[in-house]
């Protein structure tokens, strides 16, 4: 079975190990060295993100070399103070926010997929704070300080291929990564050996999966997935396998591929942990009981024939609250519910991650739930929430599968730690700005979301058009159940997940409604607009202070608040010039949704 050692720095080494210098870069016919910007730029392989680190600048960065690599007799290291603060002096603008980092990434071939047992060594003759330690696709290793002197950490990794996002085909994948953050990183040697353990494999949706980061790194900054995280709460000889990606439900999983790389890979004595319901929810077919548990029946049966162990874990809880009374929005109840059903009728063991998680929303509220999401996302964790989201996990593992008749169930949860301690967020999360000497650069995945996902509606904005505009600001989505609220909204129309979603979450005022009647397809006034937008504008953030303002005159009575409440946060001229009964267009509608800013 394959064993190599990596010594870093000045040294010499006669007996067989590996000595790495700074100038070792991965590629060129090497199996072994460091991940720059420079070599990143040469060889396309390592611009994919899921076949290395996960780190990657952030583009205004995209032609600079910010890992200036350097050795000394106890390793390679560089200097990320140092890097930030010559970034700082030559843009002239300080790093706002969280204390940003470079990473140092190192990378070696082994022959074939598996697990691999992993030890990092750092000599140091000053501490390090706030060390973090990254395997394979940005999976947590290690978080913590480290003393002065030698300090050693042991990890298992598992090496795997995987569909790359935005591919269609498998890529084959025999590399193993190591990435060390700290103020002042560095590698004194690294020894690999292939070993033979169980692994934990996950499928599920852009809540589990491993998310790339962009660099000079901050945690709040970063998305993240709990599967990326839960390694963190794992000891030496159980290893994780990440195959959840975005956009996922229980039936695409399987349709693009991704679980034919699960089912070929996992052995008897393996665990299988499927989380969906986010995506699910949005399509007719795969509602809670319908096609979604037809499809983790399945999942678990299949799973169960090759020896291995299934777990079930709830959806993790969305930061979504109703904009008419403030109150807590739970959108995958059926889903968490429906799990807990498969459970109980075929012994599964069911990790409550969604009510747990809701739990925890509910008692830090709208304001104080964000710093454990990425800013104005209210779905997506950045690495402190996903890291606190994977302590639930290990915990759900620990409380239901101790008890679990199966003794497999019971070595799984042997395995889980403690994790790394608490790692708490800033009260508030600051992303990075573009400096002005940077203008010129062009972000390569700049481009209006809002505007190509509704660029063939109809150039006059309806009701339902407008809506669906609003929600997608605001960050929401239409569901896949329709509750007949209105009597000329028919369930089976594209737009009934639109309406639902808007009513459920208070952006439809009771005196834009006729009886029971909506009129989905009515033209929209500019006036009838600011309400729908107001009300998801409150969802996510807090109205400003009501004051007269220069359209007081020209609405009715019951729009006066809202009208008041879009003047002052910017989305109509102060002069009052805009003519409020006018109807909008297409166009005008998206221009008001980008102004809103949230």
């Amino acid at each position: 079975m394959f064993q190599g050692k990596f010594l870093f720095g000045i040294v010499n080494d006669s007996s067989g190990n590996i000595c790495v210098s700074a100038a070792d870069l991965y590629g060129a016919g090497k199996c072994y060295g460091f991940v720059t910007e420079q070599n990143r730029r040469e060889q396309e392989q390592l611009r994919i993100l899921e076949l290395n680190s996960g780190f990657d600048t952030v583009y205004w960065y995209q032609d600079a070399n910010l890992t200036e690599l350097q050795e000394d007799a106890e390793g390679v290291f560089l200097d990320s103070d140092g890097v930030i603060a010559s970034l700082e002096e030559k843009t002239g603008e300080p790093e706002k926010g969280e204390h940003r980092r470079i990473p140092l990434s190192f990378k070696v071939d082994v022959p074939r997929q598996g697990n691999y047992k992993v030890t990092v060594t750092i000599c140091s003759k000053e501490p390090l704070k706030d060390v973090l330690i990254y395997t394979g696709r940005r999976r947590l290793g290690y978080r913590g300080d480290i003393p002065a002197g030698t300090f050693t950490h042991t990890m298992t990794v598992n090496v795997c291929d995987i569909i790359p996002r935005g591919q269609t085909s498998l890529f084959v994948d025999k590399t193993l990564d190591i990435t060390v953050l700290a103020d002042k990183p560095r590698i004194s040697s690294v020894t690999v050996e292939e070993t033979l353990c169980p692994t934990i494999y996950i499928a599920g949706d852009s809540t589990v999966t491993d998310q790339s980061a962009d660099y000079p790194y901050a945690p709040g900054t970063s998305y993240s997935g709990w599967g990326q995280m839960i390694s963190a709460y794992f000891r030496d000889g159980i290893a994780v396998s990440n195959h959840a990606h975005s956009g996922l439900t229980t039936e695409s999983f399987r349709e693009e591929g991704h679980y034919a790389i699960i089912d070929e890979y996992g052995r008897p004595g393996d665990f299988f942990f499927y989380q969906f319901g986010h995506n699910d929810q949005k399509l007719d077919n795969l509602k809670a009981r319908d096609g979604y548990f037809a499809n983790l029946t399945r999942y678990i049966m299949e799973c169960r024939e090759k020896g291995a162990y299934p777990v079930l874990v709830t959806p993790i809880a969305r930061n979504t609250w109703k904009g008419n009374d403030g109150s807590y929005n739970d959108l995958l109840s059926e889903y968490a519910e429906v799990c807990k059903e498969i459970g109980a009728a075929i012994e599964v063991p069911v990790l409550d991650l969604h009510g747990l998680s809701m739990d925890f929303v509910v008692k830090h509220g709208l304001e104080g739930s964000k710093p454990y999401y990425f800013p104005n996302d209210y779905t997506h964790s950045n690495d402190y929430g996903a890291y606190y989201m994977a302590g639930i996990v290990a915990r759900e593992i620990i409380r239901v599968c101790a008890d679990f008749p199966d003794s497999g169930y019971h070595f799984l949860a042997e395995c889980v730690t403690e994790g790394f301690g608490d790692w708490n967020p800033p009260e508030e999360i600051i992303l990075p700005v573009k400096p002005a000497v940077y203008d010129n650069v062009v972000n390569p995945m700049e481009g209006n979301r809002l505007l190509s996902e509704i660029e063939n509606l109809p150039e006059k904005a309806d009701r339902v058009s407008v809506l669906d505009m609003v929600i997608k600001t605001a960050r929401f989505f239409p569901t896949n159940v329709y509750n007949d609220m209105f009597t000329d909204v028919v369930g089976h129309e594209w737009y009934a997940g639109t309406v639902e979603c808007a009513y459920q979450n208070g952006m439809i005022d009771r005196n834009l409604v006729d009886g029971q009647k909506f009129y989905p397809l009515q033209e929209v006034t500019l006036e009838e607009f600011l309400v729908f937008a107001m009300n998801g504008y409150k969802s996510r953030k807090a109205l400003p202070e009501e004051r007269e303002c220069a359209y007081d005159g020209g609405c009715r009575e019951f729009a006066r608040p809202y009208v008041r409440a879009a003047s002052a946060v910017g989305l109509l001229p102060e002069d009052g010039s805009a003519d409020l009964q006018k109807v909008i267009t297409r166009g005008e509608a998206v221009e008001l949704c980008r102004k809103m800013n949230i």
